[in-house]
């Protein structure tokens, strides 16, 4: 289990987090929907250090995740951020290779089991054919699911994905939902921000709402649905269909 206690964040006098408490499932796939600039962001960065805690704690599966060294962490939770700022001009294969950095010695020498697990990474993410070229030339689509592939790599049982379908096109978007889906069923705990609430209430285990930097509900999809915390804090309606190829929520 993942734990926050009392976790704040204040840089340069500005709290940008406010004393978040919540506790997030093994095995569950969690997704945290919110405005813009209502801390999402800046929460899950301080699993990666990008955010500093000024006041709280971390804590995995009961230890102290804050005093881990980076490759113990990295070992155990695997985080893909929202905006990658450089796109590495280098082969998708060298690429998902970053993801057995971690696990290698001095020399960083991947191993035979190294490069199964590369090659495992990158069929799931549906990228394999994508491998000698270059990570800058690809769509936007494939590029995030090359990353993906880095992440997975990393067989950390913990996986982290910031908005990881902003600015795709639906198949994209999809695809990746299925992936990220896909961990949770193979018994990965998976933490997730989305934008499109349709999809996080049609996908997620648990919901965790967050609104002026700080945790405003958390629950089922049918919890937070029922409460009438997205009319509150969205100004959006929740409708549910169905037909006989299943149940549908849309968002309006």
């Amino acid at each position: 289990m993942l734990e926050f206690k009392n976790v704040s964040v204040v840089k340069n006098g500005t709290a940008l987090l406010k004393d978040i408490n919540l506790s997030i499932e093994t095995g569950k796939l969690t997704v945290f929907i919110g405005p813009n600039a209502c801390g999402k962001t800046t929460l899950l960065q301080t699993l990666n250090g990008s955010s500093k805690v000024s006041k709280g704690s971390i804590t995995l599966n009961g230890e102290d995740y804050l005093a881990l060294p980076p490759k113990e962490r990295a070992k155990k939770l695997s985080f893909l951020p929202q905006v990658h700022s450089v796109i590495p001009a280098i082969p998708v294969r060298t690429l998902v290779s970053h993801g057995r950095f971690p696990y290698l010695g001095f020399s960083r020498r991947s191993g035979d089991d190294d490069k199964h697990i590369v090659n495992e990474a990158m069929s799931k993410a549906g990228v394999d054919e994508y491998s000698g070229e270059g990570v800058d030339t690809l769509s936007g689509g494939v590029r995030q699911r090359a990353f993906i592939a880095m992440q997975l790599a990393q067989q950390s049982d913990f996986i982290i994905a910031d908005e990881p379908t902003t600015y795709l096109d639906l198949p994209s978007k999809k695809m990746i939902v299925e992936i990220y889906s896909g961990l949770r069923d193979e018994g990965k705990t998976v933490v997730l921000v989305l934008h499109e609430l349709s999809t996080a209430l049609e996908i997620a285990d648990r919901i965790v709402v967050m609104g002026d930097r700080k945790i405003v509900s958390t629950g089922t999809p049918e919890e937070i649905i029922s409460s009438g915390i997205i009319e509150s804090v969205f100004g959006a309606t929740v409708k549910k269909f169905s037909d006989e190829t299943g149940e549908y929520i849309v968002v309006m």
